[in-house]
């Protein structure tokens, strides 16, 4: 293959550009932010006796940009660590950084003749296998390249990213009908391996597919809950997780969005699409638009100024407060209490597709506000075919990737049964278009073609028949490995799969994926299999969290019963089955994602070798619940903080004890897998995978390469303890913090029992010790933790609230 990025420009350092720079820093790819160069000096330069030709003053633009990433939370690089790959330049001195360039990345302001002028010296300057995109949301592409050379058009496409495109899988990929396919097959693939990305390929038609139904829809949606009377604080308990959506819901997102960007968007789009007579009345709806403008007038942009359709308000004591918008009066107002009876009785389902039929089938307003929500999305979303795709798929996958949905509309329909719901719409005044009733009248009733979960096939309304959907082999299903019998066992908490080619994988599925007795159960059952039957043995799950720690209930109804043999048996079952992981004669690849809390951290540190997904949220948590990591936790970051250190003569221990006592006191959680790497809970040769559906495929092909390398486990490993003047040291600290108020007596109690385990206990004077040693003191402290009726509350505290009690 010709194509490759490893240097990238990205004109344009405003909040999409400067954040594309830094995911692409995450992935490794050296990148050049450029801007254009300020026309007058700040108060603040003129001070310093700066002009307009001083470099800090020219770079100052793209430099405010790229600050404002490296502060941006939620995080837009994965760690410091990314930060140096991202320099900045302008684009008076500087756009010559374009000759070098494997990628050029437009997202400057969306003004045609100022993305052709930038084209024209792009084309100038870029090499023979350059490509050059642009990140318009509404522009369309093959107009943006219009005047160009034969080989940049050849090279030019559009790609759309989601903001944040850290965080957002959905990728549109715009192609002209110019673009060289080898091009557009290249930026699919290094989208989907390299960025992580959910590719949805797009024709190049007004907002492209995620903009046009999301904005299509909701703008009728905006004007059906005015026209009705809903308030704020009512429709947003309805259009969240309720029905599948993301807890933003609707005017949450909006105020995520920008309520200008909402208005630009809008404004721009309603004279693209002028023959779109469904979307037309409610992009043009008065009381929507001068809702919206009015908003904008006053500043009420949303997160971006702390007020939109909700304020942020501070009360007295500090706490923070969030107030949602009267719509009515535009005052905002304390947020009120919304209960419906059809979205209690939804609560009680265990599925989207019966979450949504209950609410339909009711009678209250929030049955009524979604029934609208639903019957027009569908009909809008169906109504897009042919013009924006071919079939339902890329509309459903823009949905669930660009904007968090559980579903999208098509897989939304055939939950909720295709010919029974295309006869509500029509009676509600929703009728779906003619190629729906078509497909009926063949006797078509779902969208998809299904073979058990999986989706084999998508209907094409053109060629009136379903067409294949190849499935990638980077995509292991473990729902769809039980369909097809695999499992080899099972039990309440986990299952033992076979994934094929030699290796098992254990699947938790308790709630959260909580551990208890049963995962560990079916750990040692994965082990004693893989010894005999296996190559080695997979640790993972396709549920959104690897594991959010220990059963706390089982933890603290045991410590109220009494029940401490018990409790000790537990506590060395897992130490006992990481211990046997870590030693363990075959490959064991942990393959964590989401939260890996605690115990799931625990288990995340005693594979042979870790393959994450880039976005893990790991740390040891448990000093937030008055106990310590008592599953190997502690012993392990001596292990690997501490013991390399003490390798060297006359090493200070020190430093390095105070770095594991701060991230364990603290409780630190990565934000990331690469800052989870920093905090050491992953080593230098596990390996990160940006793609999450990849992962598990990824982590068997680990087990399959490290078995044909002839793998052998670790040797066992002393462990260095520092002994009492150390534990001395760490017990002032303690003794500081108490008495400057940064920690509560009872957090002294428990940071007491960290440092004692951390220190080696009674040992008097340095000495390099058994790991069991270490581990019978974690289980001892944790033990005598779990008998203080202070930490008992602070369990039950977070057992009930979802937050850490200080007490």
């Amino acid at each position: 293959m010709k194509y490759h990025i490893f240097r990238a420009v990205v004109v344009g350092a405003g909040t999409m550009g400067a954040a594309i720079a830094a995911h692409l820093a995450n992935a490794g790819v050296s990148t050049t932010l450029l801007d254009i160069v300020p026309n007058k000096l700040l108060s603040e330069e003129e001070q310093k006796g700066l002009t307009l030709q001083s470099p800090v003053v020219r770079n100052r633009i793209v430099q405010q940009g790229l600050d404002r990433a490296v502060k941006s939370r939620p995080a837009s690089f994965f760690s410091e660590a990314q930060t140096p790959l991202v320099k900045i330049g302008n684009l008076e001195d500087d756009l010559n950084v374009v000759t070098q360039a494997d990628w050029v990345i437009e997202v400057i302001v969306e003004n045609l003749d100022l993305k052709r002028k930038l084209m024209e010296r792009i084309d100038a300057l870029r090499g023979e296998h350059t490509i050059v995109s642009t990140n318009t949301s509404g522009i369309p592409v093959s107009s943006i390249a219009e005047g160009r050379s034969d080989s940049f058009r050849q090279h030019f496409l559009g790609t759309h990213f989601f903001n944040p495109p850290r965080y957002l899988k959905l990728l549109e990929i715009i192609p002209t009908p110019e673009t060289s396919a080898e091009v557009v097959d290249f930026i699919c693939h290094f989208g989907e391996y390299r960025l992580g990305k959910g590719i949805v390929m797009c024709k190049d038609t007004p907002n492209f597919i995620g903009n046009r139904l999301a904005f299509g829809s909701g703008a009728f949606g905006l004007d059906y809950i005015l026209a009705n009377g809903y308030s704020v604080d009512e429709v947003d308990a309805v259009t969240g997780p309720a029905i599948g959506r993301p807890k933003t819901a609707t005017f949450r997102l909006i105020d995520l969005v920008g309520v200008d960007v909402w208005e630009h968007v809008g404004r721009n789009l309603a004279p693209l699409i002028p023959n779109d007579a469904l979307a037309q009345p409610y992009l043009n709806s008065q009381p929507v638009n001068s809702l919206i403008h009015t908003m904008v007038e006053r500043g009420w942009l949303g997160g971006k100024t702390k007020v939109g359709f909700y304020k942020e308000v501070r009360s007295p004591d500090g706490s923070k407060d969030f107030w949602s918008l009267n719509l009515k009066t535009l005052e905002h107002e304390a947020a009120q209490k919304v209960r419906f009876e059809s979205i209690g009785k939804a609560r009680d389902k265990e599925t989207l597709a019966e979450q949504l039929q209950t609410i339909l089938a009711g009678d209250d307003r929030a049955a009524q506000l979604v029934r609208a929500l639903t019957f027009q999305g569908l009909m809008y979303a169906a109504s897009l075919i042919p013009e924006v795709a071919d079939t339902p798929k890329p509309l459903d996958d823009a949905m669930r990737w660009g904007f968090g949905h559980e579903a999208g509309p098509f897989e939304t329909w055939d939950m909720l049964g295709v010919p029974a719901t295309a006869e509500k719409m029509r009676a509600a005044g929703f009728p779906p278009p003619a190629w729906v009733d078509q497909m009926l009248a063949q006797g078509v009733t779902s969208f998809y073609q299904y073979e058990g979960s999986r989706k084999a096939g998508v209907y094409n309304h053109a060629t009136r028949s379903y067409q294949s959907l190849a499935r990638s082999a980077d995509v292991i299903i473990l729902k769809e490995k039980r369909q097809e019998s695999k499992v080899i066992a099972a039990n309440p908490g986990a299952s033992l799969i076979d994934l094929g080619d030699g290796v098992a994988c254990v699947e938790f599925h308790t709630k959260m994926n909580a551990l208890d007795d049963d995962i560990f159960n079916m750990l040692s059952t994965g082990l004693d299999k893989a010894e005999r039957e296996f190559e080695g043995l997979v640790v993972g799950n396709d549920g959104e969290n690897f594991s959010a720690g220990a059963n706390l209930m089982m933890v603290v109804m045991g410590a109220k019963m009494g029940m401490w043999d018990q409790l000790e048996a537990a506590v060395k079952k897992m130490q006992s089955i990481n211990m046997r992981m870590r030693y363990f004669g075959k490959p064991v690849v942990v393959a964590p994602a989401g939260l890996a809390l605690g115990g799931g951290a625990e288990v995340t540190m005693y594979g042979s070798r870790v393959v994450a997904a880039s976005e893990l949220y790991s740390g040891l948590v448990e000093m937030g619940v008055g106990v310590i990591p008592a599953g190997g936790g502690t012993k392990e970051m001596l292990r690997r903080v501490l013991n390399p250190a003490m390798r060297t003569q006359n090493a200070e221990a020190l430093p390095f004890l105070q770095r594991i006592f701060e991230q364990i006191g603290l409780a630190k959680v990565s934000t990331s897998a690469e800052e989870a790497r920093g905090l050491g809970i992953l080593g230098s040769s596990d390996r990160v995978v940006f793609h999450r559906d990849h992962l598990l495929a990824e982590a068997k092909r680990e087990v399959l390469h490290m078995a044909a390398a002839g793998y052998q486990p670790p040797v066992p490993e002393k462990i260095y303890a520092v002994g009492r003047d150390y534990l001395g040291a760490l017990n002032v600290a303690i003794y500081m913090m108490k008495e400057g108020r940064y920690i509560s007596e009872y957090d002294a109690v428990v940071a007491g029992k960290l440092a004692n385990v951390m220190t080696g206990g009674a040992i008097t004077r340095p000495a390099w010790v058994d790991e069991w040693y270490i581990l019978d003191l974690e289980r001892e402290a944790f033990l005598s933790l779990c008998g203080q009726e202070k930490t008992q509350l602070r369990m039950m505290h977070t057992l009930q609230t979802g937050k850490p009690l200080r007490n």
